[in-house]
């Protein structure tokens, strides 16, 4: 049996994005004969300034939205990070595995450590250390594969990474995981700024479809979407026109076409976006709904975190108390 983990930051409010290149991807991983993990990863939100109250609140709602998009208690384990001592247990002797030099190369590292300075804020050590405690998070449950989007690829890359040096320096502790990518969309583009990610914390940019927004709001946004200069018609090339390819992506995603097979059924930009808007309103519209149900019940929510803690608790511990003894530590 394959064991599955994966979570997602509440950072800012989901996105298309982290529909079509995570939630879907997990709600299909939890069909198969796997045993499979989903994480609000909480403590990564602190790495960087934040409103409590917003985290917390953000952390309510991207639970919520796990079950909306049909992840079942029954058939998968769904749970807060910071309810799961484990991690950060595991997180310390990672640490002690990997090297500052492995921490500052780490892209996301570098791209909000440049931010936060440029905005006069402080870098926190937890900002460079984080990629460890993520290495925990899948390295805990003897992971065998993390369905991420591409972006996320390099923090998977750096798990196995030290999965392979704890093994060689104190014995066969760690499983070593692999990452799984979506076939089509594994990274959705803003619509506005067609060469960045479609991210969740980036604000109520334009070019930034939320799971939750309203169909008219996502019609406008998707309508609105910038395509690229030229009259070379609907062609899909990722490298020259990244505005079509994305509109491209997005439609194949939602509909299981084809990307490059599609664009041959459109002579211009209008109908494309029209379709795509059509889709992606119809895709979201039962998440939304669901979701609706789910937050009036706040109780039941909080009952699949807190039964889902019991379970990741009881699969993490003996992987945990492992590497404490092959390190060297003393056991209590």
């Amino acid at each position: 049996m394959t064991r599955i983990f994966s979570g997602i930051k509440p950072t800012g409010h989901l996105t298309l994005g982290n529909y079509l290149g995570a939630l879907r991807q997990w709600v299909a991983a939890e069909q198969q004969p796997d045993e499979a993990l989903f994480c609000v990863v909480d403590l990564h939100a602190l790495t960087v300034e934040h409103d409590p109250a917003r985290v917390r609140r953000l952390s309510r709602q991207v639970a919520t939205l796990f079950l909306a998009s049909g992840l079942d208690p029954r058939k998968c384990t769904l749970f807060m990070q910071s309810h799961v001592d484990e991690h950060t247990r595991l997180s310390y002797v990672l640490e002690c595995t990997a090297t500052d030099g492995e921490m500052r190369r780490m892209i996301q590292y570098k791209e909000k450590s440049a931010r936060a300075q440029a905005s006069g804020e402080g870098v926190r050590l937890s900002l460079l250390t984080y990629p460890v405690l993520m290495a925990a998070d899948i390295l805990a449950y003897d992971t065998e594969e993390v369905p991420v989007g591409e972006d996320q690829r390099q923090h998977v890359e750096l798990a196995r990474d030290l999965a392979v040096r704890f093994n060689q320096r104190y014995g066969h502790t760690f499983t070593v995981p692999k990452v799984t990518l979506p076939k089509v969309a594994a990274r959705v583009m803003d619509l506005q700024e067609p060469t960045s990610k479609m991210g969740k914390s980036g604000g109520a940019g334009p070019g930034v479809v939320f799971m939750l927004d309203e169909p008219g709001v996502i019609r406008k946004k998707v309508m609105r979407a910038v395509t690229d200069s030229g009259d070379g018609g609907v062609v899909y090339d990722r490298e020259a026109r990244p505005g079509v390819a994305n509109l491209l992506d997005v439609l194949a995603a939602c509909t299981g076409g084809d990307p490059a097979a599609l664009a041959e059924q459109y002579s211009g930009y209008g109908a494309l976006k029209r379709d795509v808007a059509d889709a992606v309103v119809e895709l979201l519209r039962p998440v939304q709904e669901r979701h609706a149900e789910l937050a009036a019940d706040p109780a039941a929510v909080e009952k699949v975190l807190r039964e889902g803690a019991g379970r990741a608790r009881a699969l993490a511990r003996p992987v945990v108390d492992r590497a404490y003894r092959a390190i060297g530590l003393l056991e209590p």
